[in-house]
């Protein structure tokens, strides 16, 4: 039988969420279609193309809410809708933010973030590196929060799971102080023209 791209896609998804990231190869993927892992190379070149796409699709997997229309409003929501969309698989966060880092896809929430920024008026020359703070906040909230779920559930560690998550708290804060860069840097500028006259 010959498989679709998006046929493998879908079922590396269900690799990744019953076996996780570690195991996510093309021969246990050709394994689970039926094919030679050859015949995968006719839809991706490599792994890293297949891990690409799979991490596309748990992204626009996300649910998407009304997009709202202040600009640190979106930043939240976009953080938020990242968040959820990682969750919803295992080792969803690892491979997400390997592939972003590696630069082979998963841009769209970087691309989000970074408009909503601009639209805010943070400062062009800021605004990369404000999106990838938020970014690496969102990674790395969210690893730790996918690697207590999943060493909980297989009994890796003692106790309950975690009642609440700071996720919101921490959020604010980084927004707080893109806030107040933003507005430090407005400050700096309306000085400096009237300065300037």
């Amino acid at each position: 039988m010959r498989y679709r791209r998006v046929d493998v896609v879908e079922q590396a998804l269900r690799v990744l969420d019953t076996y996780g990231l570690a195991d996510l190869t093309m021969r246990r993927l050709g394994t689970e279609l039926g094919v030679q892992p050859s015949a995968l190379y006719h839809h991706f070149a490599n792994k890293q193309a297949l891990l690409a796409a799979v991490a596309d699709e748990i992204l626009a997997r996300g649910v998407r809410a009304p997009r709202p229309g202040a600009w640190d409003d979106r930043v939240v929501a976009e953080c938020g809708r990242l968040r959820d969309a990682m969750l919803a698989y295992r080792d969803g966060a690892e491979l997400v933010a390997t592939v972003h880092s590696f630069g082979l896809g998963a841009a769209a929430p970087y691309d989000e973030i970074a408009a909503a920024l601009t639209d805010g008026g943070l400062d062009a020359a800021l605004v990369p590196t404000a999106a990838r703070t938020l970014l690496h906040f969102v990674f790395g909230h969210v690893s730790d929060e996918q690697t207590h779920l999943q060493a909980g559930s297989v009994g890796a560690i003692d106790g309950e799971p975690r009642e609440s998550s700071d996720f919101g708290v921490g959020l604010a804060i980084v927004m707080d102080g893109i806030r107040q860069r933003s507005s430090d840097w407005s400050g700096i500028e309306k000085h400096g023209s009237s300065r300037g006259r």
